[in-house]
C-alpha cells in the first residue's frame, strides 16, 4: 500500500482550500508575511472569541509557547506535571532548567491526580502544570484549591483539549493561562503554531513582549523576549480552519460512535469514555488492551501497522522513562504506579476528516479478536 494510503494517528484536518488560497492571495498582494499583520491580528480575535477568553496570543508553536507562559510566570525550582504526556511538557521546563516534578494519574481520568501532588510539593516548588490529555479536562477545581492553598501558580498544557469545555465553559479560561497546541496532528491545525489563552491583562502584555523579542515600540527593546511569532500563512489556515471545525467536531463524534459500536463487548478492550454533556471535541480514539485480549498492547499494534493503520503508543513509555529524567529521577517509576500500568495498555487508534466509518468499521474488524 503506497504511504498515501497509510492510517495515521493525527492526519490533519483540513478546511476549505478556496478559503485559503483566497487569504493567501490577498496576504501576497499585502507583501506582509510575518510581524502580526492583519491575519494573525483576525485569528486571535476569532480564537479568544470562539473560547470566550479575554487573551489569545499566537505562536509558532505549542513547545515555544509553553517555554514563554512558563518564564512571563516567573518559574523557577520545581514545577509539577504527570508523566503521561507528550515530552514538550517536561522539555519545556528542563530546557529552562526548571525541575519537572512527576505526578501520578487518576486511573479513571488519565489526568494529574490532584490526591498525589502535595506529597510532590516541597519548599522549591513553584507551579502545578495540569495536562488535560486525550480531549478531557482535568480536575481543574481540585487544582487550583491545592495551588491556592500552598501559594503556586497553575497553569495547564492544553494541547490536546480546543474545543473541549469544562462545566459549561471553554477550555482556555482556567489557571494563570493555558497553552494550545496547533501542530498539524492536532484536532485544530495552523499548519504549525500555538498559542497562550489568559483572562489576565498584565500576564498578557508580558507573554506579547516576550514573544517578540520584547520591543516595545519600533526601536526600544524593554524586557527579555525571543522570536515566537506566528506567520501570516498559518494564520489563514487557522481561520480557514476555524471556520470548519463544527464539521471537523461532528465527524469526530460520529467516527467515535461508530467505534464505541464496532469495538462494543470485545473482551479486554476498554475504550475512552466522553462527557456528553460538555463540548468535546473527540480527537483521541484511545483503547486500554487488558490481559483478557487475546493480543498484548503491541502484539496488536503490529497487526494493525501491517494494514497500513499507524496506531500509536500515546504517551509510551512516560516522560520519566525518557532522557534525561530516566537519568536525572532514576527511581521516579516508584511513585507512579498507575501512568506505568496504563502506558503499558494504551492504544490510540486513527480518527478525523480523513476517516470515513467504513474505515472505522474495517478497524473495529481488525482488532477484533479472529478479525
Amino acid at each position: 500500500m503506497k504511504e498515501e494510503q497509510t492510517l495515521h494517528v493525527g492526519a490533519p484536518n483540513i478546511g476549505s482550500r478556496e478559503r485559503f488560497f483566497e487569504r493567501a492571495n490577498k496576504m501576497f498582494d499585502r507583501r506582509w508575511l510575518t510581524n502580526r499583520g492583519e491575519l494573525v491580528q483576525e485569528f486571535e480575535q476569532a480564537v479568544a472569541d470562539y473560547l470566550g477568553v479575554r487573551h489569545c496570543i499566537s505562536m509558532c508553536n505549542g513547545t515555544v509557547a509553553l517555554e514563554i507562559a512558563i518564564r512571563a510566570l516567573g518559574l523557577s525550582g520545581e514545577v509539577i506535571i504527570p508523566s503521561l504526556t507528550f515530552i514538550a511538557t517536561a522539555h519545556a521546563l528542563q530546557w529552562q532548567e526548571i525541575t519537572p516534578v512527576f505526578c501520578d494519574i487518576d486511573r479513571n481520568t488519565y489526568c494529574i491526580d490532584p490526591a498525589e501532588i502535595e506529597k510532590h510539593i516541597t519548599p522549591k516548588t513553584t507551579a502545578i502544570m495540569g495536562v488535560h490529555l486525550y480531549s478531557r479536562p482535568c480536575d481543574i477545581e481540585a487544582l487550583q484549591s491545592i495551588a491556592d492553598k500552598n501559594g503556586l501558580k497553575l497553569l495547564f498544557d492544553a494541547a490536546h483539549a480546543f474545543g473541549c469545555s469544562h462545566n459549561g465553559r471553554m477550555i482556555g479560561n482556567f489557571g494563570e493561562c493555558e497553552v494550545l497546541s496547533f501542530h498539524a496532528t492536532k484536532f485544530f491545525n495552523t499548519f504549525e503554531g500555538g498559542a497562550i489563552t489568559t483572562n489576565n491583562d498584565e500576564l498578557a502584555e508580558k507573554i506579547r513582549l516576550m514573544q517578540n523579542f520584547g520591543f516595545q515600540g519600533m526601536d526600544n527593546v524593554g524586557y527579555i523576549g525571543t522570536n515566537g511569532k506566528m506567520s501570516e500563512i498559518c494564520a489563514a489556515m487557522g481561520l480557514v480552519n476555524l471556520e470548519e471545525i463544527g464539521t471537523f467536531l461532528e465527524t469526530n463524534r460520529i467516527n467515535y460512535t461508530a467505534y464505541r459500536k464496532g469495538l462494543a463487548g470485545i473482551p479486554g478492550l476498554k475504550l475512552i469514555e466522553f462527557n456528553d454533556a460538555e463540548k468535546c471535541n473527540r480527537q483521541y480514539i484511545v483503547v486500554e488492551v487488558g490481559k483478557e485480549y487475546p493480543l498484548s498492547r503491541d502484539e496488536l499494534m503490529e497487526k494493525l501497522h501491517a494494514q497500513n493503520i499507524r496506531a500509536r503508543r500515546y504517551f509510551w513509555p512516560g516522560c520519566h522513562r525518557m532522557e534525561p529524567y530516566r537519568s536525572l529521577q532514576p527511581n521516579a517509576g516508584m511513585m507512579l504506579p498507575a501512568t506505568e500500568e496504563v502506558a503499558e495498555r494504551i492504544l490510540v487508534l486513527p480518527t478525523g476528516s480523513a476517516v470515513s466509518e467504513e474505515t472505522v468499521s474495517n478497524i473495529c474488524r481488525l482488532v477484533t479478536p479472529n478479525g
